[in-house]
């Protein structure tokens, strides 16, 4: 973060690897896993904190995409911020596409995908793309935290497996 190195806690997840279960909660506090997405291709997005310029942009931009990417495509958004927050944040910046979800319970989604930060217990950015048999196609953490993740080569990811799909 701004030049200082963190540590990533969990596997150093590869494309064309099996994605890994986790469990995270909406804004009802209810649970939510990988196979709640079942047979759709799923682009995670994952941010630090939803009240931050980065994280802010990135959930605004990916909720942009997601209508244009239609019902095939699940575009989910994980961070640590409290679900309670998750819900204003969303009404308050209009996010409506993106399913918006929050791993500070038991930081499951952090752990099964290598992007808990040890020393914040935030989530590093990054973003992911499996296809519906839960295959990781494209994977990007950002190096930098206060860095964008490449919209451009992740909704590229997730476009060529719709046309794979032929969605």
């Amino acid at each position: 973060m701004k030049g200082s190195p963190l540590t990533l806690a969990g596997p150093e997840l590869k494309a064309g690897k099996k994605a890994p279960d986790f469990t995270v909660l909406d804004k009802g506090l209810g649970p939510v896993s990988l196979k709640d997405f079942s047979g759709k291709i799923k682009l995670i997005t994952v941010t630090p904190s939803l009240d931050t310029p980065v994280c802010d942009h990135q959930a605004r931009r990916f909720n942009e995409e997601a209508a244009k990417l239609g019902e095939a495509v699940e575009v989910i958004n994980i961070s640590m911020d409290l679900p309670f927050a998750i819900g204003r944040f969303c009404n308050a910046a209009g996010i409506d596409r993106v399913k918006t979800l929050s791993d500070h319970r038991d930081a499951s989604f952090g752990n099964a995908y290598g992007v808990l930060i040890k020393e914040l217990r935030l989530l590093a950015r990054a973003v992911f793309v499996i296809d519906a048999n839960n295959t990781i196609k494209y994977m990007e953490i950002v190096p930098e935290m206060t860095s964008s993740v490449n919209f451009e080569k992740a909704l590229q990811a997730a476009i060529s497996l719709l046309a794979r799909k032929g969605a």
